[in-house]
């Protein structure tokens, strides 16, 4: 059985083998070659964002922030290390809100920090305000089991 894994660098979609996603192989992008996968939040613009949204099997944690905030950016560090931990049961994205005002837009951002999960292309959880790693892990894996 194989799922579907957008690459966060060039927006293109892999078929990858179900059990490489649960052990601790390394993938690379069919197209580009750049790991799928490499423990750090990926930065995506909005069409990152809604490619990995609409075509990934593998649930898309977002992280909407900004620059100026000073919460996103104490949570920063803590999202980092929450990614190294779930990745690759789940993807962990940021969207810098004021570079992309239109993502913020389309997905009714109305203050930052606001953490997402996606599956099958939908919104199904919603938390806004920093959290530490501990904590953004116990929630991401109440919705990615």
């Amino acid at each position: 059985m194989t799922q579907h894994v957008v690459c966060p660098h060039c927006n293109s979609t892999n078929r990858v083998p179900k059990d490489k996603l649960n052990g601790n192989a390394e993938l690379s992008c069919g197209k580009c070659h750049q790991p799928l996968f490499d423990q750090h939040p990926a930065s995506l613009n909005t069409a990152g964002l809604n490619a990995q949204i609409a075509k990934s099997d593998v649930p898309v944690v977002v992280d909407f922030w900004a620059p100026w905030c000073g919460p996103c950016r104490m949570m920063a560090p803590e999202y980092e290390k929450a990614c190294a931990l779930v990745e690759p049961k789940a993807r962990l994205v940021k969207v810098d809100t004021e570079a992309h005002q239109d993502a913020g837009a389309q997905h009714n951002i109305r203050s930052i920090p606001t953490l997402a999960i996606f599956k099958g292309g939908r919104e199904v959880a919603r938390v806004s305000g920093a959290r530490s790693a501990a904590d953004l892990v116990k929630w991401i894996n109440c919705y990615t089991q």
